[in-house]
């Protein structure tokens, strides 16, 4: 099944029911986004070499499907969860078995047998928990947007400086999305040159119905641009290779929620790296009539080439997502990305047991949240759009 209605597939689980249909419309299974219509995985995938135990605190996000998921395929073991609505456990534990339930936050914190704790709660209360994760010993796993605020993100540099911990991000556009991770292998082997710049045009369905109280609000999400636009940052920092990077401009607005003036459904922002130059246009506009989600695209430009994905859907094109488009001095060609193996699970599985850094680079992780938290505190309001209500 190349291509599911994701409300259909979250309903059929339980999901919606239990609140947790929050990226809710049609997706690709292997976008990296939702849950697999294969169902959980039963065990660690070939390339995994090692073994961890990990616990999950907070299912407010549906992404946490796919980030257990990435763990068990890398060699963890689920060994507790918690979450502060006790509904939303029917369907996790529906997918997963019988995990324990853990009463309070505390008793997986104090667990020295745990050595990850992964998490989907609402978005501002991410951050926080990292920091309390580290401070119990243990390393973390957040859904995107991992920090909301820079105040938040100053925390957990020094909580990473002073425990050694690591607070990674789960960044599923790229390190869940096939296509994705084979333009990475083909701009690390320098298939394009050296490249210059990346665009980013990630559009998204609302699904209004099935979105919880505290997605309308930028106090608990944080904001377009700090919220969807971080997958974006990331494959800039990324496929250039960026170390240092700032934002040169961004803007936001609310044009077709009026019934929600604390939202921002729209926003762009350009940025600059030591690697090269960034552009991102993240938005709600995805039309009811897309068979996806949303149609998005990365275009990597290189001096000897330039790569385009489409990730989820080719509009009147060839079927399911992960197309891979490559130009260079030999011509043109097509890459079906639909089997490219998913690397991350094994690899940061790898990285808590050994203390290596091949999954994720953890200052480029935290480069890509810094950015975006910048470009969404410097953001100026579009004309003729709605500015967010403060407070409240």
């Amino acid at each position: 099944m190349d291509m599911i209605d994701r409300r259909l597939l979250l309903a059929g689980a339980g999901l919606v029911g239990a609140g947790l249909a929050s990226a809710a419309g049609a997706q690709s299974t292997s976008a990296g986004n939702g849950v697999s219509a294969e169902g959980a995985p039963t065990g660690p995938d070939p390339s995994a070499k090692n073994r961890l135990r990990f616990a999950v605190i907070g299912l407010d996000h549906s992404h946490i499907y796919a980030i257990t998921d990435a763990l068990i395929r890398g060699g963890g073991t689920l060994v507790a969860v918690h979450a502060g609505d006790p509904k939303q456990l029917v369907p996790f534990r529906k997918r997963y078995g019988d995990v324990k339930v853990a009463r309070t936050e505390e008793e997986i914190l104090v667990d020295k047998t745990i050595q990850v704790v992964a998490s989907a709660s609402i978005p501002n209360l991410r951050a926080p928990l990292g920091v309390r994760v580290m401070r119990a010993g243990k390393d973390f796993l957040s859904d995107k947007p991992g920090i909301t605020s820079l105040d938040q993100l100053a925390e957990v540099r020094r909580t990473i400086a002073q425990t050694k911990r690591k607070f990674a991000i789960m960044y599923s556009e790229r390190l869940e999305v096939r296509a994705a991770v084979k333009a990475g292998e083909l701009v690390h082997a320098g298939a394009i040159g050296r490249v210059v710049q990346t665009i980013n045009i990630a559009p998204h369905r609302v699904s209004a119905p099935t979105r919880p109280e505290w997605f309308w609000d930028v106090k608990y999400y944080g904001g377009i641009l700090t919220d969807i636009g971080s997958h974006q940052a990331d494959q800039f920092v990324f496929y250039t290779g960026s170390t240092e990077a700032s934002v040169v401009a961004s803007q936001v607005g609310n044009f077709a929620t009026p019934q929600h003036p604390r939202f921002q459904d729209f926003g762009d922002m350009m940025m600059t790296g030591n690697g090269g130059a960034g552009y991102v246009r993240v938005d709600w506009y995805t039309p009811d009539g897309l068979p996806t989600w949303g149609d998005g695209r990365v275009f990597i430009l290189g001096t000897e080439g330039y790569i385009e994905l489409r990730k989820y859907v080719d509009i009147e094109g060839r079927p399911g997502g992960n197309h891979l488009f490559l130009a260079d001095k030999k011509g043109t060609r097509y890459m079906d990305c639909s089997k490219v193996p998913l690397p991350f699970g094994p690899q940061f599985v790898t990285d808590v047991v050994e203390r290596t850094e091949v999954a994720q680079n953890q200052a480029q992780a935290l480069l890509a949240a810094e950015l975006v938290l910048t470009a969404q505190d410097k953001a100026r309001t579009l004309s003729g759009a709605r500015p967010p209500v403060q407070g409240g």
